[in-house]
């Protein structure tokens, strides 16, 4: 059994993992072996998300500690994982809805991304989520697109009017 201290530290522990994400998915691991939470764990790793296993009292002290959370916390029962996002805020979504496919576990509870609540049924809007990348990118297709336009709209003018200028040339000759 753990002694008080240790159970301060990993609520610590939490407390700065909570801080430092952006985005957290609760996850119901019931049913699952170890064999199949380390194939989850990598494939959160691979999207650069951390997936971790709390008991859930100690991830209630750190969510009532920070404040915020008050929507996650009636999820807090059963074997639950954590998966905390720094960035890609629909990486975890996308590796749950992939794997829940092949394996019809873990079950997906609830997220909190950006102070935002999406439950159960949301997991399929949250994997449709482009990533930050991606909308920066179609972001500057857009800006860029104006730009070209105008700039091919100039130089088909400008050899309208070169042309034009041309004619005239040659008429006065």
């Amino acid at each position: 059994m753990p002694t008080l201290s240790e159970k301060k530290a990993v609520v610590e522990e939490i407390t700065e993992q909570l801080n430092s994400s952006n985005g957290l998915y609760i996850t119901d691991y019931t049913g699952m072996s170890v064999s199949d939470m380390g194939d989850i764990r990598t494939e959160f790793r691979k999207g650069d998300v951390r997936y971790k296993v709390y008991k859930n009292t100690l991830v209630q002290r750190a969510m009532e500690t920070i404040g915020g959370y008050e929507e996650l916390i009636p999820h807090l029962h059963d074997q639950n994982g954590f998966a905390f996002v720094e960035e890609e805020l629909a990486a975890p979504a996308k590796v749950l809805k992939d794997y829940i496919k092949e394996n019809d576990k873990p079950a997906f509870k609830a997220a909190l991304i950006d102070g935002d609540y999406y439950g159960e049924e949301h997991l399929d809007t949250l994997a449709a989520m482009k990533s930050k990348s991606e909308m920066i990118g179609e972001i500057i297709g857009l800006l860029q697109a104006p730009l070209s336009n105008v700039i091919s709209g100039l130089q088909a003018q400008g050899s309208n009017i070169a042309g034009a200028v041309q004619t005239i040339a040659e008429k006065e000759e």
